[in-house]
Protein backbone atom coordinates (compact mmCIF):
# COMPACT_ATOMS: atom_id res chain seq x y z
CA UNK A 1 0.00 0.00 0.00
CA UNK A 2 2.45 2.32 0.91
CA UNK A 3 6.36 1.59 -0.39
CA UNK A 4 9.32 3.60 0.38
CA UNK A 5 12.58 3.49 -0.99
CA UNK A 6 16.25 5.15 -0.71
CA UNK A 7 14.70 8.00 0.97
CA UNK A 8 17.26 10.65 1.50
CA UNK A 9 16.46 14.44 3.05
CA UNK A 10 19.37 16.63 3.16
CA UNK A 11 18.77 20.51 4.47
CA UNK A 12 22.34 22.03 2.57
CA UNK A 13 24.90 19.77 4.40
CA UNK A 14 22.68 18.69 7.32
CA UNK A 15 22.08 14.64 5.61
CA UNK A 16 18.46 14.41 7.88
CA UNK A 17 17.36 11.40 6.54
CA UNK A 18 20.10 9.11 5.55
CA UNK A 19 18.33 5.95 2.99
CA UNK A 20 14.78 5.02 4.61
CA UNK A 21 13.28 1.26 3.66
CA UNK A 22 9.73 0.63 4.28
CA UNK A 23 6.47 -0.95 3.07
CA UNK A 24 3.58 -0.43 4.45
CA UNK A 25 0.34 -2.66 4.31
CA UNK A 26 -2.56 -0.95 3.80
CA UNK A 27 -5.05 -1.01 7.45
CA UNK A 28 -1.81 -1.38 9.68
CA UNK A 29 -0.70 1.17 12.33
CA UNK A 30 2.74 2.03 12.29
CA UNK A 31 4.43 4.06 15.01
CA UNK A 32 7.64 5.73 14.84
CA UNK A 33 9.64 6.13 18.27
CA UNK A 34 13.22 7.95 18.76
CA UNK A 35 15.07 10.65 20.31
CA UNK A 36 14.42 14.46 19.49
CA UNK A 37 16.45 15.09 15.97
CA UNK A 38 16.58 11.51 14.62
CA UNK A 39 14.38 12.62 12.13
CA UNK A 40 10.93 11.28 12.64
CA UNK A 41 9.16 14.10 12.24
CA UNK A 42 10.64 15.10 8.74
CA UNK A 43 10.07 11.28 7.79
CA UNK A 44 6.80 11.85 8.44
CA UNK A 45 6.50 15.73 6.65
CA UNK A 46 8.47 13.90 3.63
CA UNK A 47 5.76 11.37 3.00
CA UNK A 48 3.02 14.02 3.02
CA UNK A 49 5.08 16.44 0.65
CA UNK A 50 5.69 19.03 2.89
CA UNK A 51 9.07 18.84 2.85
CA UNK A 52 10.55 17.51 -0.62
CA UNK A 53 13.13 14.73 -0.41
CA UNK A 54 15.81 14.59 -2.11
CA UNK A 55 16.65 11.54 -3.00
CA UNK A 56 14.78 8.34 -3.47
CA UNK A 57 11.34 7.40 -4.37
CA UNK A 58 7.34 7.20 -2.30
CA UNK A 59 4.49 4.67 -3.59
CA UNK A 60 1.04 5.17 -1.99
CA UNK A 61 -1.48 2.97 -3.79
CA UNK A 62 -1.10 3.42 -7.20
CA UNK A 63 0.83 6.98 -7.35
CA UNK A 64 4.43 6.94 -7.62
CA UNK A 65 6.12 9.94 -6.39
CA UNK A 66 9.92 9.80 -8.21
CA UNK A 67 13.12 12.27 -6.46
CA UNK A 68 15.59 10.85 -8.41
CA UNK A 69 14.26 12.50 -11.59
CA UNK A 70 13.64 15.93 -12.61
CA UNK A 71 12.13 18.92 -10.16
CA UNK A 72 8.90 17.82 -9.15
CA UNK A 73 6.13 19.92 -10.26
CA UNK A 74 3.50 21.78 -7.61
CA UNK A 75 0.15 19.89 -9.56
CA UNK A 76 2.04 16.89 -8.55
CA UNK A 77 2.65 17.23 -5.19
CA UNK A 78 -0.99 18.82 -4.61
CA UNK A 79 -2.17 15.58 -6.28
CA UNK A 80 -0.12 13.25 -4.00
CA UNK A 81 -0.72 15.08 -1.09
CA UNK A 82 -4.32 14.25 -1.41
CA UNK A 83 -3.49 11.12 -0.26
CA UNK A 84 -2.53 11.63 3.16
CA UNK A 85 -4.33 13.42 5.73
CA UNK A 86 -1.67 14.90 8.35
CA UNK A 87 -2.32 16.07 11.77
CA UNK A 88 -0.02 18.44 13.31
CA UNK A 89 1.21 19.05 16.99
CA UNK A 90 0.17 22.22 17.89
CA UNK A 91 -3.22 22.44 15.74
CA UNK A 92 -2.53 24.27 13.15
CA UNK A 93 -6.87 25.36 12.53
CA UNK A 94 -7.57 28.53 11.57
CA UNK A 95 -8.68 31.03 13.72
CA UNK A 96 -11.14 32.88 11.99
CA UNK A 97 -13.33 30.02 11.15
CA UNK A 98 -15.29 27.50 12.97
CA UNK A 99 -14.57 24.24 13.61
CA UNK A 100 -17.07 22.99 10.69
CA UNK A 101 -15.78 25.43 8.73
CA UNK A 102 -12.18 24.19 9.41
CA UNK A 103 -12.92 20.61 8.65
CA UNK A 104 -15.18 22.17 5.65
CA UNK A 105 -12.21 24.14 4.18
CA UNK A 106 -10.65 20.37 2.57
CA UNK A 107 -13.18 19.49 0.84
CA UNK A 108 -14.45 22.69 -0.57
CA UNK A 109 -10.30 23.71 -1.89
CA UNK A 110 -8.65 20.46 -2.78
CA UNK A 111 -11.85 18.34 -3.98
CA UNK A 112 -14.26 21.33 -5.26
CA UNK A 113 -17.18 19.82 -3.55
CA UNK A 114 -20.15 21.83 -3.05
CA UNK A 115 -20.39 23.82 0.22
CA UNK A 116 -24.05 21.79 1.33
CA UNK A 117 -22.07 18.46 0.54
CA UNK A 118 -18.81 19.22 2.72
CA UNK A 119 -20.91 20.90 5.48
CA UNK A 120 -22.70 17.46 5.80
CA UNK A 121 -19.50 15.46 5.85
CA UNK A 122 -18.06 17.73 7.81
CA UNK A 123 -20.99 17.49 10.48
CA UNK A 124 -20.54 14.12 10.52
CA UNK A 125 -16.60 13.43 10.73
CA UNK A 126 -16.93 16.12 13.73
CA UNK A 127 -19.73 13.72 15.40
CA UNK A 128 -17.20 10.67 14.72
CA UNK A 129 -14.45 12.59 16.89
CA UNK A 130 -17.32 14.02 19.74
CA UNK A 131 -17.68 17.10 18.83
CA UNK A 132 -21.38 17.72 17.55
CA UNK A 133 -22.34 20.27 19.89
CA UNK A 134 -19.11 22.44 19.11
CA UNK A 135 -19.47 22.63 15.03
CA UNK A 136 -20.35 26.62 15.37
CA UNK A 137 -17.00 26.89 18.09
CA UNK A 138 -14.02 28.76 17.24
CA UNK A 139 -10.47 27.48 17.77
CA UNK A 140 -10.64 29.77 20.91
CA UNK A 141 -13.30 28.43 22.54
CA UNK A 142 -12.19 24.95 22.67
CA UNK A 143 -9.56 22.86 24.59
CA UNK A 144 -6.55 22.04 23.33
CA UNK A 145 -7.66 18.04 22.72
CA UNK A 146 -10.96 19.59 21.40
CA UNK A 147 -9.02 21.33 18.71
CA UNK A 148 -6.27 18.68 18.44
CA UNK A 149 -9.84 16.55 17.39
CA UNK A 150 -10.63 19.19 15.39
CA UNK A 151 -7.66 18.97 13.61
CA UNK A 152 -7.91 14.76 13.36
CA UNK A 153 -11.73 15.69 11.50
CA UNK A 154 -10.47 17.94 8.60
CA UNK A 155 -7.38 15.86 8.23
CA UNK A 156 -10.06 13.12 7.57
CA UNK A 157 -12.29 15.63 5.52
CA UNK A 158 -10.16 14.45 2.21
CA UNK A 159 -10.79 11.27 2.38
CA UNK A 160 -6.87 10.29 2.76
CA UNK A 161 -5.21 6.68 2.09
CA UNK A 162 -3.03 6.98 5.32
CA UNK A 163 -3.43 9.22 8.14
CA UNK A 164 -0.19 10.67 9.64
CA UNK A 165 0.09 12.14 13.01
CA UNK A 166 3.20 14.09 14.05
CA UNK A 167 3.33 13.87 18.04
CA UNK A 168 -0.22 14.96 17.89
CA UNK A 169 -0.76 15.21 21.58
CA UNK A 170 2.35 16.81 22.92
CA UNK A 171 0.95 19.83 22.96
CA UNK A 172 -1.53 19.16 25.45
CA UNK A 173 -2.11 19.00 29.15
CA UNK A 174 -1.89 15.40 30.48
CA UNK A 175 -5.84 14.95 31.21
CA UNK A 176 -6.34 16.13 27.97
CA UNK A 177 -4.19 13.73 26.39
CA UNK A 178 -6.47 10.55 26.33
CA UNK A 179 -9.55 12.30 24.61
CA UNK A 180 -6.99 12.34 21.24
CA UNK A 181 -5.61 9.12 21.62
CA UNK A 182 -9.26 7.50 21.89
CA UNK A 183 -10.37 9.10 18.38
CA UNK A 184 -6.68 7.67 17.08
CA UNK A 185 -7.81 4.53 18.77
CA UNK A 186 -11.23 4.22 16.94
CA UNK A 187 -9.77 5.32 13.19
CA UNK A 188 -7.15 2.14 13.95
CA UNK A 189 -10.27 -0.49 14.74
CA UNK A 190 -11.78 1.15 11.47
CA UNK A 191 -8.56 0.11 9.55
CA UNK A 192 -7.47 3.26 9.04
CA UNK A 193 -3.93 3.31 7.60
CA UNK A 194 -1.85 4.79 10.13
CA UNK A 195 1.97 6.12 10.85
CA UNK A 196 2.47 7.98 14.16
CA UNK A 197 5.33 9.90 15.55
CA UNK A 198 4.55 9.78 19.48
CA UNK A 199 6.51 9.19 22.77
CA UNK A 200 3.19 7.93 24.07
CA UNK A 201 4.49 4.58 24.73
CA UNK A 202 1.14 3.29 25.79
CA UNK A 203 -0.55 4.04 22.85
CA UNK A 204 2.44 2.24 20.88
CA UNK A 205 2.41 -0.84 22.63
CA UNK A 206 -1.46 -1.16 22.67
CA UNK A 207 -2.64 0.49 19.13
CA UNK A 208 1.20 -0.07 16.58
CA UNK A 209 0.84 -2.98 14.45
CA UNK A 210 4.67 -2.50 14.02
CA UNK A 211 7.06 0.20 16.21
CA UNK A 212 9.73 1.67 14.62
CA UNK A 213 13.01 3.35 16.19
CA UNK A 214 14.35 6.41 14.38
CA UNK A 215 17.96 7.84 14.99
CA UNK A 216 20.57 9.68 13.06
CA UNK A 217 18.19 9.71 10.47
CA UNK A 218 17.92 5.51 9.75
CA UNK A 219 15.72 2.84 10.79
CA UNK A 220 17.54 1.31 13.74
CA UNK A 221 15.17 -0.98 14.64
CA UNK A 222 11.14 -2.81 13.78
CA UNK A 223 9.67 -5.12 15.32
CA UNK A 224 5.90 -5.81 16.97
CA UNK A 225 5.36 -3.66 19.95
CA UNK A 226 6.33 -7.08 22.25
CA UNK A 227 9.35 -7.39 20.63
CA UNK A 228 10.46 -3.76 20.69
CA UNK A 229 9.25 -3.57 24.21
CA UNK A 230 10.62 -6.18 26.10
CA UNK A 231 13.39 -7.49 23.94
CA UNK A 232 14.84 -5.31 21.97
CA UNK A 233 17.64 -6.61 20.14
CA UNK A 234 19.51 -3.15 19.61
CA UNK A 235 22.07 -0.96 21.76
CA UNK A 236 21.03 1.97 20.94
CA UNK A 237 16.77 1.25 21.38
CA UNK A 238 17.22 -0.43 24.63
CA UNK A 239 19.16 2.76 25.97
CA UNK A 240 16.91 4.98 24.05
CA UNK A 241 14.16 3.14 26.25
CA UNK A 242 15.36 2.96 29.64
CA UNK A 243 15.89 6.84 29.37
CA UNK A 244 12.05 7.33 29.03
CA UNK A 245 11.15 4.93 31.00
Amino acid sequence: MISIQNLHKSFGDLEVLKGIDLEIDKGKVIVVIGPSGSGKTTFLRCLNLLEIPTKGTIEIEDKVMDFNKNKIDKKSVVSFRSLTGMVFQNYNLFPHKTALENVMEGPVTVQKVTKKEAKDKASGLLKKVGLADKVDFYPHQLSGGQQQRVGIARAMGIEPKVMLFDEPTSALDPELVGEVLLVMKDLAQEGMTMVVVTHEMRFAREVADEVIFFDQGVIVERGTPEQIFTAPREDRTQRFLERIR
